[in-house]
């Protein structure tokens, strides 16, 4: 008997250039545009820079909202928005680490771990798909919170000092947060390919 489901097929399938999918798109055009802005001098640009890395992030909590609540979730957006995500972290880590104001170990180790990951969660999709976890999210909270801090222009504050070391202090949690997360998805990674190996041995014993 088939067990084809004809009312799940006529299902509306959400258009691929929705307005959640055109704001990912739009936060990956504003990626070099950012950096172009980070290379210019002056606090005009600085202003600049930091807007648009503001403006950025705040689309991918949107478009996220946007994808869940008017169904527009996509299999595109479901690649393109941890891209766009990462493309932007990652430009902001190495654009502070190369003008000095980040240390290089906490951008090389924040980078490995996110693209690792990444490229884990794409190696065990045979075996089940890794949802992404609640401390994800608060480690991309934290990333963007203390890249903000970093690219605000902290000069024109007072006790500059003062909110220097609150952005080592929120970078500083972003990288715990952002390697223990790594880690317990590759204990999860590990756990799902064992237990379908243990699912497929029971299943071809019992045949």
């Amino acid at each position: 008997m088939s067990t084809h489901d004809p009312a799940a097929s006529s299902a509306p399938q959400a258009p691929l250039w929705n307005i959640a999918n055109i704001l990912t798109m739009s936060r990956l055009v504003m990626v070099p545009v950012f950096v172009w802005f980070m290379f210019l001098t002056g606090l005009g640009w600085e202003l600049a820079a930091f807007s648009v890395f503001v403006i950025a992030a705040i689309t991918d909590r949107v478009d996220g909202e946007l994808a869940r609540r008017h169904n527009l979730v996509t299999d595109f957006g479901k690649i393109a928005d941890p891209i766009a995500d990462k493309a932007l972290t990652g430009a902001a880590l190495i654009v502070l680490s190369v003008q000095g104001e980040l240390w290089w170990w906490v951008t090389i180790a924040i980078l490995l771990r996110e693209w690792g990951i990444t490229l884990l969660r794409i190696a065990v999709l045979r075996y089940g798909v890794m949802p992404a976890s609640s401390g994800g999210k608060l480690k991309t909270v934290l990333q963007i919170v203390a890249i903000s801090i970093y690219l605000f222009p902290l000069y024109l504050l007072p006790f500059t000092g003062v909110f220097v070391w609150i952005a080592h202090g929120v970078m500083a949690a972003a990288l715990a947060v952002t390697l223990w997360t790594g880690l317990t998805y590759v204990i999860d990674a590990v756990r799902l390919v064992r237990a379908k190996g243990a699912a497929d041995t029971q299943n071809g014993t019992t045949e």
